[in-house]
């Protein structure tokens, strides 16, 4: 027994030092599990129109990959991180797809694969939920999922916002269960335009969504077969601007919309457009509101109160980011930063101005400059470089990248090219704080 109890102590001891070790050593910190189970009391809470199916049991049932996921650690604030670099260009081409997911969505993902791109898949939360599999491999691929409401039946969806949100909040659950992550970006199934109100477009930003029509009709769901010759011709109309976000539909009866995609994406590649996917930060494109759409009632104060106004409070984390820069502090309140892959994400220009330096953007090369505590380098968002601006200093790989036109950069290579490198990370109640020498 005493032979038992030295060994459990010798064990213990050095598991103590090898946390020692990799704090010291500044490893990236990783969100804790307490993050899902603290959704669990926001989740129950009356947030939705009308009592909630198990989806839970019935998306177990349908798949056993999607058990694993349902219960993994998000791992970001928002929707899927996207791992990979734009291509130089000032114009910039949103994929997106409505209806799914089905098989055909099978065949989409191959595409994008193939061709080295990400889309955004708005999808029906009736046929996620038969099928999870699709979901977990859109996301694992990443890909941007968004909610297109549950059934996509226009007299449940129009008459009352009630009914509209009580399918936004049921979809919202199901995609949870299966990704671990809130889908924030929506799509009103055949476009706000005659279906949204003042009030609609209010309520809905007010709960923290992001809502997107689109600027570029591929005409796929005219009619039944619309050929893909004819959809690829609506999908590469030229827009006024620099962005195209494009509607094309991966649901069932849309075979012609897979066989145009890759001439569509041809098209995009040749006329020098960047492939991006949509996000919180992406300035959305939503069709005005018309006086045709009004409702002929409104929710109640007290329903907004229970239901709308607390929900944004679900996108966040919850935690504040404290960076502790020399004799400075500065902080980052939840939903202004981003936990990605365990690697915390900020935007560059906040926290190089919080911290008392400077940044400038060049055109030119699209590059940022940086001036913080005596050091100067840049940054290259597009190409995912960083730049050291001594005699000699060469360019190190980066993350660092474009969203909706604000670069973002891990915190870590931001503070290590400003000459203060991360000494420790913590986790208190409440935040994540990083000290630096």
């Amino acid at each position: 027994m005493k032979n038992m109890v030295r060994v459990t102590s010798i064990a213990v001891f050095f598991g103590v030092v090898a946390v020692l070790i990799m704090i010291g050593m500044g490893l990236e910190v990783q969100a804790p599990m307490a993050d899902y189970a603290e959704q669990a009391p926001l989740a129950a809470a009356p947030l939705t129109a009308g009592p909630e199916q198990n989806v839970q049991a019935k998306t177990r049932e349908a798949s056993k990959p999607v058990a694993t996921a349902a219960f993994k650690k998000p791992s970001a604030v928002n929707a899927a991180p996207v791992q990979y670099k734009k291509k130089p260009s000032d114009k910039t081409v949103y994929l997106t797809f409505d209806d799914g997911p089905s098989d055909l969505t099978l065949d989409v993902l191959d595409i994008l694969k193939r061709e080295g791109i990400k889309g955004t898949f708005f999808v029906l939360g009736k046929e996620a939920e038969t099928r999870p599999e699709i979901i977990n491999r859109i996301y694992e691929e990443g890909h941007v999922i968004g909610n297109h409401t549950y059934d996509h039946r226009y007299d449940e969806l129009y008459g009352h916002f009630q009914n509209f949100w009580g399918q936004i909040k049921k979809t919202e659950e199901i995609i949870r269960l299966i990704t671990g992550e809130r889908p924030q970006l929506v799509r009103a199934p055949g476009g706000t335009a005659g279906h949204f109100d003042e009030a609609y477009f209010q309520y809905m930003k007010q709960g923290g969504y992001h809502v997107f029509d689109w600027n570029v009709d591929s005409g796929d769901s005219r009619y039944r077969g619309v050929p893909a010759k004819d959809i690829v011709k609506g999908a590469t109309t030229k827009v006024n601007g620099k962005e195209a976000i494009v509607l094309l539909h991966d649901g069932k009866g849309h075979a012609e919309s897979v066989k145009a995609l890759p001439d569509i994406i041809s098209y995009y590649k040749k006329q020098g457009y960047a492939f991006d996917v949509l996000s919180p930060e992406t300035e959305p494109v939503q069709f005005r509101a018309q006086q045709t759409a009004r409702k002929a009632s409104q929710p109640s104060q007290q329903w907004i109160r229970e239901h709308v106004a607390v929900n944004a409070a679900l996108f966040g984390t919850g935690r504040m980011l404290a960076v502790e820069f020399g004799g400075l502090e500065t902080a980052f309140a939840a939903g202004e930063y981003k936990l990605v892959d365990g690697r915390l994400m900020v935007p560059l220009r906040a926290l190089v101005e919080r911290l008392g330096g400077s940044v400038s953007w060049k055109s030119h090369n699209k590059t940022v400059q940086v001036t913080l505590a005596g050091n100067r380098w840049e940054a290259d968002p597009v190409g995912g470089l960083l730049f050291p601006m001594q005699t000699g200093g060469k360019p190190v790989s980066s993350d660092v990248h474009l969203i909706g036109g604000t670069a973002w950069i891990p915190l870590r290579e931001a503070l290590d090219f400003s000459g203060r490198p991360v000494t420790r990370v913590t986790y208190e109640e409440g935040e994540y704080r990083v000290l630096t020498l």
